[in-house]
């Protein structure tokens, strides 16, 4: 049995228009949502045995202060260029290229993606993935290698307008 974490980065800005959507950073609320949702993520745990986070600076961010929550060591961290924009296709073939002692793994990356990956794996997997939205999957495999459609069960899913008091 193989975990597997997916978290869309938090909310980035679009301040400057003529900024290339890969350097675009974290905007006001994306900063804000983010120490929080580490923190329900380590409540939560386990911790990953490795990170996988997209090498664009929003989800550079959005991994940084997980990885210090977590403490974990730069082994146990890499970045993708191939999660940048990537289709389920492209984020099987990562996972499936995973060391089989990693039984946790954890990814860091963007929309569509990674609901369509979730939907992929798991049907009951939800549709709205907002920024900064955690879904922790229970894969029935033992090897990475051998991941498939619908071997997953949702085990957790949050995001930060769950935790938002309406002011009303």
């Amino acid at each position: 049995m193989k975990r597997l974490t997916l978290i869309r980065h938090a909310k980035s800005s679009w301040d400057d228009p003529f900024l290339d959507d890969f350097d675009r950073p974290l905007n006001h609320r994306g900063q804000h949502d983010l120490p929080l949702m580490c923190q329900r993520l380590v409540a939560h745990g386990p911790a990953p045995d490795h990170l996988v986070h997209s090498s664009a600076l929003r989800t550079r961010l959005t991994a940084a202060p997980l990885i210090e929550a977590f403490n974990l060591d730069s082994d146990r961290v890499s970045a993708s260029a191939e999660i940048y924009e990537a289709d389920t296709g492209s984020l099987n073939a990562l996972i499936r290229r995973q060391a089989d002692s990693i039984e946790h793994l954890m990814l860091v990356g963007h929309n569509p993606g990674l609901t369509l990956l979730g939907l992929w794996l798991c049907p009951d997997a939800p549709t709205h993935f907002p920024t900064a939205a955690i879904q922790q999957l229970q894969l029935s495999i033992d090897y990475w290698s051998d991941l498939r459609a619908e071997c997953g069960r949702l085990s957790w899913y949050d995001y930060p307008k769950l935790h938002r008091h309406s002011s009303k």
